[in-house]
């Protein structure tokens, strides 16, 4: 199992400084794993008994490939406009794109709601932040039957969950999703933007987990099993996360 620990650390390379988050895993022996996120996040996966030089001289070895990549993943979100949350601006909703429509309504009329190719928010106050707000709690309502319903049939289809794991949702810059050591499944309510394969693989994901809390050769042959072609679908939503999670 893994579990975390207050550390992270600073890489240099080429005049800039990348700072990077460590997570520690219980198991000893293993080798130092760096991810670079789909928003230029860096995180480091070390066994227990790494030491802080053993983690930086890891970093270092791979500093040019740490930087190609962070310098990827930001040139991606640098043409995502903050959104305005008016009339005419595109949503997305389990993997289509919808047309928001804004209407000023009395109090007793309040509602948000899929009409056709349209997420109308009816609100009598249609400042940008009251309609973020209301289009982020819809979300969440939507994610949570969503995902609660998939799973079931994810789990249903995997021959080592006993019972359908717990799940919550929680807000993340950097992950879909994550799985506790006790077995409780966190999921990103923006996750429900994504098309439908993009989130049972997401499920998935987490769901090997439960056997193998950690991204070993034995983690990916599981998920393998589970999803033959996820490889082509995790790739898919990677493409997808600056749209999907801009906010």
């Amino acid at each position: 199992m893994e579990h975390c620990k207050p550390s992270n650390g600073v890489l240099r390379y080429g005049g800039e400084i990348i700072a990077y988050g460590v997570t520690f895993s219980s198991k000893r022996r293993e080798r130092i794993k760096i991810n670079v996120h789909h928003d230029g996040a860096v995180e480091v996966e070390a066994p227990a008994d790494a030491t802080r030089e053993a983690i930086a001289k890891a970093v270092q070895k791979r500093a040019r490939w740490v930087h190609e990549h962070v310098v990827s993943a930001r040139g991606r979100f640098a043409h995502v406009l903050p959104r305005e949350y008016v009339s005419g601006e595109q949503v997305i909703y389990l993997g289509r794109r919808y047309s928001l429509k804004v209407r000023r309504v009395p109090r007793v009329e309040r509602a948000v709601k899929l009409k056709g190719a349209l997420l109308e928010v009816a609100h009598e106050d249609t400042s940008r932040d009251v309609i973020r707000a209301r289009v982020r709690a819809w979300y969440r309502m939507k994610a949570r039957d969503y995902f609660s319903e998939r799973i079931a049939v994810v789990a249903r289809g995997l021959p080592w969950p006993q019972d359908v794991p717990d799940f919550r949702l929680k807000e993340m810059k950097t992950r879909w999703g994550t799985c506790a050591a006790g077995g409780t499944v966190t999921l990103n309510p923006f996750l429900v933007r994504a098309p439908r394969e993009c989130i049972d693989y997401v499920i998935a994901h987490e769901l090997c987990h439960l056997r193998e809390h950690n991204h070993s050769p034995e983690f990916f042959n599981l998920l393998t099993r589970a999803m033959p072609d996820w490889q082509r679908i995790k790739i898919r939503l990677d493409d997808m996360a600056e749209v999907l999670l801009n906010d």
